[in-house]
C-alpha cells in the first residue's frame, strides 16, 4: 500500500531470545505513555491527509469542464461548465469540508486540554482534563482516521478515472492514509477501549462531565435565535449519544458481546457529537462576526451542511448500537 518510505516488512521472532525491560508486569502501562500521545497524532494525520486530498479535490473541481449545469450552462463562454456546478460534486467537497473544519477544531480541544491537564494550577480542571484525555483520545484516533480515510476517497472518486492514475498525486494519499485506521491500535481496538475502559472509569465521571458540559453550552445560549440551528442540531444529537451510552451502561456489562458489537457505531456516534459541540461554538463565534469578513459567513454555510446532511447519520449509529450482539453472533462459524 502506501508509507513506501519505511521498511514495511514482516519479522519473524520464533526462538529469539526476549529480554525485560522496565519492572515485571508494568509492559502494558508504560506502553500507553507513549501510546495515548501516538493516537493523538495518528488521528492528526488522517486528518492532515483528509485536508490534503480536499485541497486537491477543490482545486480541480473549479478547474476540470465536464458537462452543463443541471439548471443551464453556468459558464457559456467555455466549452463546458466547471464540474463544481454539479450538486454531487459538492456534495463530496462539503462531506470533505464539513469534517475537516469540525475535526480540526475537535483536535485543538483535545489538545488544549492536554495542556490543562499539565498546567493548570487548578486541581479540579486538570482532572476534568485527564479524564477527558482518556475519554477522547480513542475517538480522536478512530474517528479522525476513519472519516479522514473517507475524505480521501472522496478526493479520489471527485477526479474521476485522472484519480485513479499517479500524474494527480490523489492516488497516494489514499494509500498512504490507509495505515491510520491500523497502526496505534486499530480502530476496533479503539472503540472497544472506548466501550469497555473509558466509560465505566470513575463510574461513568468523565462522560457525564461531557455531557454537563454540552447543556451548559446549550442553555447558556438558547435565547440566541440565529444560532438556534446548531443548538437543536446539538441537543438532537446529544440526546442520541446519552441514549446509546445509557443502552451500554445497561447491556454491556451482562453480555459483553453487547458491548463489542455496539462499539464501532458507539464511537462513530460520539464523534458525530464533539464535532457537533465543535460546530455549535464556532457558529457563535461566527454570527458574531459574520459582518466583517466572508470567511465567517462561510463558516456559517458549511456549519448548517455539517448539520442538515451530515447529522442525521447519528440516528442511524444509535439504531445500530441498541441491536446488540445477537444479529451478529447468529450465524456459526463454518457458514461464513
Amino acid at each position: 500500500m502506501g508509507i513506501h518510505g519505511n521498511a514495511t516488512c514482516v519479522m519473524n521472532y520464533d526462538g529469539a531470545t526476549g529480554f525485560l525491560v522496565g519492572e515485571e508486569h508494568k509492559g502494558m502501562r508504560t506502553m500507553f505513555v507513549m501510546m495515548n500521545e501516538a493516537r493523538l497524532g495518528v488521528g492528526l494525520q488522517g486528518l492532515s491527509q483528509a485536508e490534503a486530498a480536499y485541497q486537491n479535490a477543490a482545486s480541480f473541481a473549479r478547474d476540470r469542464v465536464q458537462g452543463r449545469s443541471l439548471t443551464g450552462a453556468q459558464a457559456p463562454d467555455k466549452p463546458a461548465d466547471p464540474i463544481i456546478v454539479h450538486p454531487d460534486v459538492r456534495r463530496m467537497l462539503l462531506d470533505q469540508k464539513a469534517f475537516i473544519e469540525g475535526a480540526r477544531a475537535f483536535a485543538y480541544w483535545t489538545a488544549f486540554h492536554a495542556d490543562l491537564q499539565h498546567k493548570s494550577p487548578d486541581e479540579k480542571v486538570r482532572e476534568k482534563a485527564e479524564d477527558y484525555m482518556a475519554l477522547l483520545t480513542p475517538v480522536v484516533k478512530a474517528y479522525l482516521t476513519h472519516k479522514g480515510f473517507e475524505s480521501a476517497n472522496l478526493g479520489l472518486q471527485l477526479h474521476g478515472g485522472s484519480g485513479f492514475t499517479r500524474e494527480w498525486g490523489v492516488e497516494q494519499i489514499v494509500r498512504d492514509c490507509r495505515i491510520t485506521l491500523i497502526y496505534e491500535g486499530t480502530n476496533g481496538v479503539q472503540a472497544l477501549d472506548l466501550v469497555g475502559r473509558k466509560l465505566a472509569a470513575n463510574g461513568g465521571r468523565a462522560v457525564f462531565s461531557f455531557f454537563s458540559e454540552v447543556d451548559e453550552f446549550i442553555a447558556a445560549n438558547e435565547g440566541n435565535a440565529d444560532l438556534k440551528l446548531f443548538l437543536d442540531g446539538l441537543q438532537s444529537i446529544k440526546g442520541e449519544l446519552q441514549e446509546g451510552t445509557m443502552w451500554l451502561m445497561q447491556n454491556g456489562m451482562s453480555d459483553f458481546n453487547n458491548a463489542g458489537a455496539s462499539s464501532h457505531d458507539y464511537l462513530h456516534l460520539f464523534g458525530l457529537t464533539a464535532l457537533a459541540y465543535m460546530w455549535a461554538k464556532m457558529a457563535k463565534v461566527a454570527l458574531e462576526k459574520k459582518g466583517a469578513d466572508p470567511y465567517y459567513a462561510n463558516k456559517l454555510i458549511t456549519g448548517r451542511y455539517f448539520v442538515e446532511r451530515m447529522l442525521p447519520d447519528g440516528a442511524a449509529h444509535l439504531a445500530k448500537v441498541k441491536t446488540g450482539a445477537a444479529p451478529l453472533m447468529a450465524l456459526e462459524a463454518g457458514a461464513f
